[in-house]
């Protein structure tokens, strides 16, 4: 039940898009197509998880025992960056096509707060390996998802008439904070799952 309850707050409650506010910039890059915004998310969930496990694995067993605990944001982001690396050489030769789509922003999962958020936000939750999987998963559903939802909306926006001073960033900015407003409805969905479920 405690791996629900995670999954559906990192999803839903928490998203780390439009609660959280982190991975904004391929946010607001990547969502232009619900092909291209599909393809990010399924990169940076491959990153996420990956980068969480190996991050947990190096603060648990290597940094904590020696005492290195101030070097954790600059072993993170070298892991990240090396993960990320990987990931490009696998598209590059697995599907040019989303490689080419993605462009600049795959080399930007390597800058995607998101991504260096999870693996802080696992060791400072003091989860376990498993939770901090299930955690960085879901986290990465609920990226995925508040990406592909909002390509969908700014598609429905190119066939619309819009004013002339709501057009461009504009409308996305308003958009994306109609979104996050919409998400804040699940706020307290956690908590009646904890009632509910006696794990309060």
């Amino acid at each position: 039940m405690e791996y629900l309850l995670i999954f559906i707050s990192a999803i839903f409650v928490n998203n780390i898009i439009l609660s959280q506010f982190l991975g904004i910039c391929p946010f607001l890059g990547v969502s232009r197509k619900i092909e291209t915004a599909m393809g990010m998310g399924a990169a940076v969930a491959f990153v996420l998880t990956l980068s969480t496990v190996v991050t947990w694995l190096v603060q648990i067993y290597i940094l904590n025992p020696l005492g290195l605990q101030y070097l954790q944001t600059l072993t993170f982001i070298l892991i990240i960056a090396a993960l990320v690396q990987m990931v490009e050489i696998i598209l590059k030769k697995a599907s040019p096509a989303l490689y080419q789509a993605l462009g600049i922003f795959l080399p930007l999962i390597t800058t995607n707060c998101a991504v260096l958020g999870v693996a802080i936000l696992v060791i400072q939750k003091d989860y376990d390996l498993l939770q901090s999987v299930a955690y960085a998963f879901s986290t990465a559903l609920g990226f995925a998802l508040a990406l592909t939802v909002f390509a969908g909306i700014r598609e429905q926006l190119e066939l619309v008439r819009i004013p002339k001073g709501m057009q461009g960033m504009a409308i996305v900015l308003v958009t994306a904070g109609l979104l996050s407003l919409a998400f804040m409805g699940f706020s307290g969905v956690d908590g009646g799952l904890k009632v509910l479920f006696g794990l309060d």
